[in-house]
């Protein structure tokens, strides 16, 4: 498909080109923040989850976003988490009374998850829960887990916030993480304000950034685990977006992949201008490096330099350079950018929107 680039800096058509309305969807971020705080507080979930040290964390995500949500809760944790926290697919088996799960899915008719809900609270483990409030998955947990349904109804890839802010609220409620979501939800609203469509690219971070992986291959690689969790969720929203196909990872893991890490590194010194695009030679150009940085402790710090050392060409995308946040904030703050940049490339090659709006064929 081919990218519409004047597309973006012509409002009145990028408003008529997102004909499901994905750009106000994505801009409802801040708004799902204070719909799940509220929601908690009308359920009383620290009370519920008032269990003293749980022996261990479970986070299921089936697919989608859930399972970037999951390792991005688990690499805000990190190793010196008091709880040990597992990512699974489904509830493990061995789950019972001094364990805590939080799972999400958007398949309200999930037997499999559903069973091993089930169990888990048969046994005694405090489940939270976001999901449809219909179904088998929901029915799992009712009268023994806490669900949390979304409220702000914006569809399966526009829920991040609320899912992270599910995990965010259980994670503060055990006392394993301090969060500000007054902060979460303003500082979502100020990125959307920044990436409005109205706004010119040039001023416009969420299109400035499109516009930078537009017929690209986008290589997002993580300088600390936190960073490297979202680059995995922005490759998802890529592919589901905008049929881009990125490559997402920790920067550690890029490194040891010898063949890749050569050849982007050898062609780091910048790109030629008067290449022929079409030359294998010049295939690396065609690459597009982004550093994602989020986490600021020395052993990020270290890594950030190492990087930048070796790939001098490549962008570093640090959000708390820009708003000075703490990092589950940050995190959120990085992804909605992604998630706009996504939307932005789609309606550009017209994977999202008008009347060449991409529908996957379900088996």
């Amino acid at each position: 498909m081919v990218f519409d680039d004047s597309l973006l800096d012509d409002p009145a058509r990028l408003a008529d080109a997102d004909t499901s309305g994905v750009l106000r969807a994505a801009a409802m971020s801040g708004a799902q923040v204070r719909s799940v705080v509220e929601r908690a507080a009308e359920l009383e979930l620290d009370a519920r989850l008032d269990v003293g040290r749980a022996r261990s964390l479970v986070l299921v995500g089936r697919s989608g976003v859930g399972r970037a949500v999951m390792r991005l809760l688990a690499a805000l944790l990190g190793p010196s988490c008091p709880s040990p926290v597992v990512l699974a697919d489904v509830v493990p088996s061995w789950v019972g009374a001094l364990d805590v799960v939080y799972a999400h899915t958007d398949d309200p008719g999930d037997d499999e998850l559903a069973s091993s809900l089930a169990r888990a609270s048969r046994y005694g483990a405090a489940v939270v829960l976001t999901a449809p409030e219909e179904g088998p998955v929901a029915t799992a947990v009712a009268g023994r887990g806490t669900l949390l349904a979304p409220r702000v109804v914006v569809g399966p890839d526009r829920i991040f916030p609320t899912v992270f802010t599910v995990g965010l609220r259980t994670l503060s409620a055990l006392d394993l993480l301090d969060v500000d979501f007054d902060a979460l939800a303003d500082e979502l609203d100020a990125e959307a304000e920044r990436d409005h469509l109205q706004h010119e690219s040039f001023v416009n971070p969420a299109k400035s950034l499109a516009l930078s992986l537009a017929d690209r291959t986008p290589l997002l690689w993580g300088l600390d685990p936190v960073a490297g969790a979202v680059a995995e969720h922005a490759a998802y929203l890529l592919a589901a977006e905008a049929a881009v196909v990125a490559d997402a990872t920790d920067y550690r893991h890029a490194f040891a992949r010898s063949a890749l890490y050569r050849e982007v590194s050898s062609g780091s010194g910048g790109r030629d201008i008067f290449a022929d695009p079409d030359d294998p030679d010049t295939l690396v150009n065609r690459r597009r490096l982004l550093l994602l940085s989020v986490r600021q402790d020395a052993a990020a710090t270290a890594t950030r330099r190492a990087a930048t050392e070796v790939f001098s060409s490549a962008d570093v995308v640090d959000i708390v350079d820009e708003i000075g946040a703490a990092e589950p904030v940050a995190a959120a703050v990085l992804a909605l950018r992604f998630e706009l940049a996504a939307v932005y490339l789609g309606l550009g090659a017209g994977t999202i929107g008008g009347a060449n709006r991409f529908t996957p064929v379900q088996s």
